[in-house]
C-alpha cells in the first residue's frame, strides 16, 4: 500500500503529504515504471567527478533534456572517451534524486550512436597516441640480424606460442626462446602484457621481443588496444615485434611496435633467419671465393711465366753492364757541362771586374786628374766656390790645401 492508498480513507484536509514523502513516492513510481530504459541523445555538460570517478552529464535532443549519472563501477567498463556533443545511447533506469527533486537517468552502460563502442575507443586512442608521436618512424628500432635469445609475451594456451616455437626451432634452432605467459584477453590482460614487457626490459636478458596472440574479434584482441600496453611497447629499449591476430587485424600495438607482423607465425619468420638460406648463402659465397682464388692463381701464373722469359731475367749482367755504361756517359756529360758553365761565369766576372776598375775614381786620379773639395763638399762647378775660399785638391797620392784667388767661368 503506497501513500495515496493509505490516505484514501482519511478526510480531505488530512491527505497532505510531506515533501520527502512526495519525492519518495515519485521515485518509487518512476523506478517501478521504468526499471530499464534505452535512450539516445547528445551529451552536454559532461564531467568526471574526481576522485570518485562518477560521471555526470546531460542527455538532450531538440525538445527535451535529462540529467544522467553513471557510477564509477559502471563507468570503468566504458571503453571510449565521452565528450560534449557526442551522440550516444544510454541504457539505465529512471529515478529521482530526492534531496533536490531532480529527475535523473542512472546509466549502467553507454554506446556511441551509429558506431561500436570499441571501434570508437580504438579510433580515439589511435589519434591521441599518433599526435603524441608514439607511431613516429624515427622512434622505430631495427631488429637484430642474428638474435641469440628471443622473448615471447603471449598465452601458453593458444596456438600462437606453439607456432612460434615450431617455426623458430625449424628456421634457427640455435636461438633460445624465453616465454613469458600472460592473459591475452579479458580483465587484467592488458596489465599483464605491459608488466611482461617492462620485466623483460628490467632483466635485459633477450635481444628482441614478440608480443601477440592469435586472431579473434575486436573484443578478443582488445588488450592490445589498451593504452598501458602501447606505452609499455613504446618505452621498451628492446626491439618489439607486434604479432596480433590475422593479416586483416590491426591493433594499437601494431602501430607502436618497431615491426608489425601479420600473424605470430610471420613474427617467428621475421625474428630469426632461415638456417637453410644461410647455409645456401655460405656455400654460394664459398664457391665464389673459390672461383676468384683459382682465377687469381691462373693470372699470377701467367704473369710469372711472362716475367720468367723477360730479357732482364735471361741476361741480368748484360743489363747491369748497360746501365753502368749509361751512368758513365751521364757522369762525363755532367762534368763537361759543369766545366763549361764555370768557364762562362769566370769570363763574365773578369769582364765585370775590368769595367768596375775603369770606373774606380782612384784609377782616374792616377792618370793625372784631381778633384776639388770645399767645406761644402766636392766642387763640381766653378759656381760652387768663391774666390778667397779655402779648398782641398785631391790627387792620387795625396792632397793639397789651397786658397782660391780667383775663378774664371768657361764661356758656353
Amino acid at each position: 500500500m503506497d501513500l495515496f492508498d493509505r490516505a484514501e480513507g482519511l478526510p480531505q484536509e488530512e491527505r497532505v503529504l510531506k515533501v520527502k514523502d512526495l519525492a519518495r513516492l515519485a521515485r518509487e513510481m518512476l523506478e517501478r515504471r521504468f526499471p530499464s530504459v534505452i535512450v539516445e541523445g547528445e551529451v552536454s555538460n559532461f564531467k568526471r567527478h574526481m576522485p570518485s570517478g562518477h560521471l555526470y552529464f546531460t542527455l538532450k535532443d531538440d525538445e527535451a533534456q535529462v540529467r544522467v549519472v553513471m557510477w564509477r563501477s559502471d563507468a570503468a567498463r566504458v571503453r571510449f572517451d565521452v565528450s560534449d556533443g557526442m551522440k550516444i545511447i544510454v541504457k539505465g533506469r529512471v529515478s529521482l534524486y530526492e534531496p533536490r527533486g531532480d529527475f535523473q537517468l542512472y546509466a549502467v552502460s553507454l554506446m556511441p550512436a551509429g558506431q561500436g563502442a570499441l571501434q570508437l575507443a580504438f579510433e580515439q586512442l589511435k589519434k591521441k597516441l599518433e599526435e603524441e608521436g608514439l607511431f613516429a618512424e624515427e622512434h622505430k628500432k631495427p631488429l637484430p640480424e642474428f638474435p641469440s635469445r628471443v622473448g615471447v609475451v603471449t598465452s601458453l594456451e593458444g596456438a600462437a606460442v606453439r607456432d612460434i616455437i615450431s617455426i623458430v626451432g625449424r628456421r634457427f634452432p640455435a636461438v633460445e626462446l624465453v616465454i613469458y605467459p600472460v592473459k591475452v584477453q579479458g580483465d587484467g590482460a592488458a596489465e599483464e602484457i605491459a608488466r611482461a614487457v617492462y620485466d623483460f626490459n628490467k632483466m635485459k636478458n633477450v635481444d628482441v621481443l614478440i608480443v601477440g596472440r592469435g586472431g579473434g574479434s575486436l573484443e578478443d584482441l582488445w588488450a592490445f588496444n589498451e593504452e598501458t600496453v602501447a606505452r609499455a611497447i613504446y618505452d621498451s629499449s628492446i626491439p618489439v615485434i607486434s604479432a596480433v591476430g590475422h593479416q586483416v587485424d590491426f591493433t594499437i600495438s601494431d602501430f607502436v611496435a618497431d615491426v608489425r607482423a601479420a600473424t605470430p607465425s610471420a613474427a617467428a619468420e621475421l625474428v630469426v633467419p632461415d638456417r637453410l638460406e644461410i647455409s645456401a648463402a655460405v656455400q654460394s659465397t664459398a664457391q665464389s671465393i673459390g672461383r676468384a682464388v683459382v682465377q687469381n692463381l691462373e693470372r699470377l701464373t701467367l704473369e710469372l711465366d711472362r716475367l720468367g722469359h723477360h730479357y732482364a731475367l735471361r741476361q741480368p749482367m748484360s743489363l747491369v753492364d748497360q746501365k753502368s755504361q749509361l751512368v758513365d756517359d751521364l757522369t762525363r756529360r755532367l762534368e763537361s757541362q759543369t766545366r763549361h758553365f764555370l768557364e762562362t761565369r769566370e769570363q763574365t766576372l773578369s769582364s765585370l771586374g775590368s769595367h768596375l776598375n775603369a770606373l774606380n775614381p782612384n784609377a782616374v786620379l792616377r792618370r793625372g786628374y784631381a778633384f776639388v773639395e770645399s767645406s761644402r763638399g766636392i766642387v763640381s762647378s766653378v759656381r760652387n766656390i768663391n774666390a778667397g775660399e779655402f779648398a782641398t785638391v785631391h790627387l792620387h797620392d795625396g792632397t793639397l790645401d789651397t786658397q782660391i784667388t780667383g775663378k774664371h767661368e768657361q764661356e758656353r
